[in-house]
Parts: structure tokens; C-alpha cells; sequence
């Protein structure tokens, strides 16, 4: 929670304040408690409060328990329904749609096979026709819609908007995803990468997270990011993330790189359904391995069969949770967080055979320092991409920043 300042001019920053500790607070907050929480004066409280009201971001609702002589106080809750976003989650193999709420909440979602994932206009026509399906479907007033945040397959470039190479989508060069979403649907779009958007799901709901955590997201690709302090570390260029070439298991196949066991080698999706195939799980369809959808539905075959006791497809799954498991107590020590998150498309239906054995395998795990270390699966399923791209443009709407505190001639 950021503290408010008292200053003059800083109006905006503290509506932003204020909004957001009473959004943390759920239950809704009187204005004496909001002052205690912000370190704003009383007056500067009311004032902040009724642009507020005037917004319709927050309303007037209930009283508050009582402390000593005179009128309890009048509680501020969230208006959830005054605003929201779309979340897009762009996979090579699945595309992912959510409507939010401003509380984060999910009202509305969509999600479709990527069409001809090689072929960025086909995808983008596909992505607008169903962004503007799911705020027609959901009856939301489009003047209440902030804009659409959209999470796709590293490397971009974050500040231009574009999707650059990423070596799961190949025919994609330099396409200015983002303009071409906000030029198509008239609203204000962000691109941001799918593994800092998965873990910016957990910042923007109260209680869904730790203030420090490594996720990691397992979808057609393996990527991890990292929280600390209730910030995501992006990195330089917006790109941190890649640990493609992180040695989870040295007994494990060999990567292009020359190693043995990088978590890219050994987790991918396009490497479970090959070791299934090893032992000896039948995968109708899969053809060269080469195209994304047909490699999700060998991991779902693969699922299946594990589902129905096939020895072969659990024994897959389960060394892929203690593969994570081997990696995360690596990233643990070196970042001394005490937590790890787990979540995306992938590690949602594989998850019912791989989360025991990553949770022995943090179990065994002796943390230098000695603190606890705590693991879990995403709340948000596989749609963790979407809601986390939705939560990034909800966040730079109503987020306090620092930055916003430096004022410029």
C-alpha cells in the first residue's frame, strides 16, 4: 500500500491512493480509517473521496462499527461495476478472453483455438472479433470499458507495442500487436509479456498472493517471473522471464543449446507429449510436433490417459512437477523469497498429476535461510495470461505510482 502525500498538485496521486486502499480493503473503509491507513489529513480524505463518489469509482454504503461517542462513519466501498477491462492471453495454441471488473473480478470469457498461429493478420482479426464479442455478450457499456490488455509469447518490445520474434510463433516479425488491436477496436490497448502478466494477476487481488514470489508459467512454453515487493522485476527491456535455458534436471534431455535438462527441453508442451509418446501413450494427431494446437491436444491425450491409470502418462506428469520442483528451490535461494506460484494453460491439466510431486519436492527442499517455503497453483486456472493483462491495464489506470510524483516544467 503506498502512503499519500499532503502537498498540493498531488490530487491525482492520491485519488489513486485512496481508491486503491479501499479496494484492498474489500468490506469497504470509513474515511477516518482511510486517513489512518494513507496518512492523509481528514480534509484532504473528504475531498479525495468526493471526486471519487463524483466518478462513481466508489459509493457510500453501510456504517462502520462503532468506536466511542457519536455517528459511526459512514463506509467507501469499491463500485466494482463502474469500470472495466478486457484481458487477452494470445498462446500459439489457445487465445484467452476475460472481462474484469474493477474489483479484478471475472464477468465474462471467451476462449477459441488460435487461428493459423503463423499468420499475424489472421490472428488479429481472430483477437478483435472476439474481444468485440465478449463486451457485446456481456451488455457493459463501451464508455466503461478502459481498454484491453493483452499478454503474448516473449520477446517484445514494450514500449512500441510490438511482438518481435518469439520462437513459438514463427512468421511473427516485428508485428505492432498493440496498435493493431486499438486501431481495430477504438480503445486504448497495452502489450505486456505473458509470464509478467500471469504473476501481475496476484498484485491486483488482495490476499491471492505473497509480496515475494517466483511464478511459473507453463503454456505451449516455460517462462518464470519474479515478484518482490509486490513488484514484478521486468528487467531492461521488459523481458525478464526467459529461463528457457535454466538446468532443471541434468539427467534430462539434451537441449539445441548442448546442455542436458533446461527447462525448455524438458517441459515445454512439444517435450511432454514426446516423452508420452516414449512411454508408449498413444497421441492420435500429432503429426510432426510442429504445429501448436496439435501439440495441446497430445497433452490433453496425455492427461487423459493419465486420468485413466496409464502408469507411462502419470510417470511423465508427476517427473514434470518435480522438475519444477528442482528448478524453483534453485530460483529460491537465490532470490530468498518464500514463495512459488505455479500457474498457465499447461500446468492447469497437468496439474492434478504434478502438483504432489512438486510439493515434495519443495517439502525436501533445506532454504538457506531458513524461513518457510510455500507453494501453490495460480487461483486463476488457465486463464491466469488473460486476467493478469486485464489486471496490468487496471493497474495503470488506478495503481499509485511514484513516478507520478515527479513534476516536470
Amino acid at each position: 500500500m503506498r502512503r499519500g502525500t499532503n502537498l498540493p498538485r498531488m490530487g491525482d496521486f492520491n485519488q489513486t491512493v485512496v481508491l486503491d486502499v479501499v479496494r484492498r480493503a474489500g468490506g469497504g473503509l470509513a474515511r477516518a480509517e482511510v486517513a489512518r491507513r494513507t496518512g492523509l489529513s481528514p480534509q484532504t480524505v473528504t475531498n479525495v473521496a468526493r471526486r471519487l463518489l463524483d466518478l462513481g469509482l466508489v459509493v457510500e454504503e453501510g456504517e462502520a462499527a462503532r468506536r466511542g461517542p457519536g455517528r459511526p462513519g459512514t463506509l467507501l466501498r469499491l463500485a466494482a461495476g463502474s469500470r472495466f477491462a478486457v484481458g487477452v492471453h494470445l498462446d500459439p495454441a489457445t487465445m484467452t478472453f476475460v472481462l474484469l471488473d474493477l474489483s479484478g473480478a471475472v464477468v465474462a470469457r471467451a476462449q477459441v483455438p488460435t487461428p493459423v498461429p503463423e499468420d499475424p493478420e489472421a490472428v488479429v482479426a481472430g483477437l478483435v472479433a472476439e474481444i468485440e464479442g465478449l463486451i457485446g455478450a456481456a451488455g457493459v457499456e463501451r464508455d466503461r470499458v478502459l481498454g484491453v490488455g493483452i499478454a503474448a509469447p516473449g520477446p517484445i518490445d514494450v514500449e512500441a507495442g510490438v511482438v518481435l520474434d518469439p520462437p513459438h510463433l514463427p512468421g511473427w516479425h516485428d508485428v505492432p500487436l498493440r496498435d493493431a488491436v486499438a486501431e481495430r477496436t477504438g480503445l486504448r490497448a497495452v502489450l505486456d509479456k505473458d509470464v509478467i502478466a500471469a504473476a501481475s494477476a496476484h498484485l491486483w487481488h488482495p490476499g491471492e498472493h505473497a509480496s515475494d514470489f517466483v511464478f511459473f508459467y507453463l503454456g505451449t512454453g516455460v517462462a518464470v517471473s519474479t515478484v518482490l515487493h509486490d513488484e514484478v522485476v521486468r528487467g531492461v527491456s521488459g523481458n525478464a522471464g526467459e529461463s528457457g535455458h535454466l538446468v532443471a534436471d541434468p539427467e534430462g534431455a539434451r537441449c539445441w543449446c548442448g546442455r542436458r535438462g533446461c527447462l525448455g527441453a524438458v517441459l515445454r508442451a512439444e517435450a511432454l507429449a514426446e516423452q508420452g509418446r516414449a512411454a508408449g501413450v498413444d497421441l492420435p494427431g500429432w503429426g510432426d510436433g510442429t504445429d501448436p494446437r496439435a501439440v495441446d491436444d497430445a497433452v490433453t491425450a496425455l492427461c487423459a490417459a493419465a486420468d485413466a491409470g496409464h502408469p507411462g502418462a502419470r510417470e511423465v506428469l508427476a517427473l514434470a512437477g518435480r522438475r519444477v520442483g528442482m528448478a524453483a528451490g534453485v530460483l529460491t535461494d537465490l532470490l530468498d523469497v518464500p514463495a512459488v506460484l505455479v500457474g498457465g494453460p499447461l500446468w492447469d491439466r497437468i496439474a492434478p498429476h504434478a502438483a504432489a510431486a512438486l510439493e515434495a519436492e519443495i517439502a525436501a527442499h533445506v532454504v538457506p535461510g531458513g524461513h518457510a517455503l510455500t507453494v501453490a497453483s495460480s487461483a486463476f486456472g488457465p486463464q491466469v495470461g488473460a486476467v493478469g493483462a486485464g489486471c496490468i491495464l487496471l493497474g495503470r489506470a488506478f495503481t499509485p505510482r511514484p513516478t507520478d510524483l515527479l513534476l516536470v516544467s
